[in-house]
């Protein structure tokens, strides 16, 4: 049977790239599922209307979630099996008819973005190929961009951008091999001077160095700025420690920095009791950096706030979810410990 589960505001119901097992109905409150944009980077925002399924399509087509599905407010959602959602639909037309108008709605969104895309006569198709690219090798998204600068170079080997295609797919297919996807160093572009409406020539730039846009200084700045938070942590000053990591991230001026900052915001929220907060900050940093290189401690950290709150059942789903990453170490290690406790 289909079962009630409440999320307090600033959870996370799923995150990008989960295993798409469940499928969701919006009964009270306030639900956005929000993804990157594949043209701009920018965060795109679908809010879900009491009523409304989400979690549909990548559960009935057996793919990993393309969203995170974010509650903007305290909800309260009907979950579903595939099973169990297929057979209610059956036999209820209205189910069906009402899933159709999501879906609709959601496709005519899509053919209004495509058209604009199609619009652009100024953006041949091998430039629209050209900064797809790009936007991956930016992201540290290498295997996607070492896949596009490919199949660039091999629809288009006289492009006008064939030079640098091949530079990227050269950096994009090095730092895949050190690095591996969405870890390692940042990307610099800069611009090439083709001609290109947008286009860049990417360099990997040293794990030492900071990106184009800020000086040596900038960077030493951040960087002494950080340690220092980082052994305020250490002495116990744990609202000092805030108050510097939070000037990192409304800075914004060096993703890798920004970051780590924005882990540890969340982690003093935690250290201070100060558990909801903890939970809204850490929220906001996986809608940002989905693949944070802190994800698995942030998640036991965020399943230790829901402990503290009496919420077991999220606590629990946040260690399950850890172990279900797979791997060894140690925070592998205290879920295991922590699941114990709470007999799970």
């Amino acid at each position: 049977m289909p079962k009630p589960a409440q999320y307090r505001s600033g959870s996370l119901i799923y995150f990008q790239g989960d295993p798409a097992e469940k499928i969701y109905i919006l009964q009270t409150g306030k639900i956005s599922l929000v993804y990157q944009d594949i043209e701009t980077g920018v965060d795109v925002k679908d809010p879900v209307q009491p009523g409304e399924f989400f979690g549909v399509k990548s559960a009935l087509g057996r793919y990993p979630r393309e969203e995170n599905a974010v509650a903007l407010s305290d909800t309260t959602v009907m979950i579903f099996t595939v099973p169990e959602f297929e057979a209610v639909a059956m036999a209820n037309s209205r189910i069906i008819m009402k899933m159709l108008k999501v879906f609709s709605n959601q496709m005519r969104r899509v053919h209004k973005q495509v058209s604009k895309v199609m619009a652009k006569e100024e953006q041949p198709p091998a430039d629209s190929l050209f900064n797809v690219g790009e936007f991956y090798l930016k992201n540290k998204r290498f295997s996607h961009a070492k896949h596009v600068f490919s199949r660039y170079l091999t629809f288009y080997p006289s492009g006008k951008n064939a030079i640098q295609a091949s530079k990227n797919l050269e950096i994009a297919e090095d730092a895949l091999s050190r690095y591996g996807d969405g870890k390692g160093p940042g990307v610099s572009l800069s611009k090439s001077g083709s001609g290109a409406p947008a286009p860049a020539a990417a360099t990997a730039a040293p794990a030492a160095a900071a990106p184009a846009q800020m000086s040596q200084k900038d960077t030493e700045k951040i960087t002494k700025m950080y340690y220092d938070a980082v052994s305020l942590v250490s002495q116990g000053k744990y609202q000092e420690a805030f108050m510097s990591f939070k000037v990192i991230v409304d800075a914004n001026a060096d993703p890798e920095w920004t970051a780590k900052a924005s882990f540890e915001i969340g982690r003093c929220m935690f250290l201070l009791n100060k558990f909801e907060d903890s939970i809204k900050y850490f929220t906001n940093m996986l809608t940002k950096f989905p693949k944070h290189s802190e994800l698995r401690e942030t998640m036991f950290i965020m399943g230790q706030c829901n402990e503290k709150a009496g919420r077991k059942d999220q606590a629990v789903a946040f260690y399950k979810k850890i172990i279900s990453m797979g791997g060894d170490d140690a925070t592998v290690e205290k879920v295991k410990r922590a699941l114990s406790a709470l007999g799970a």
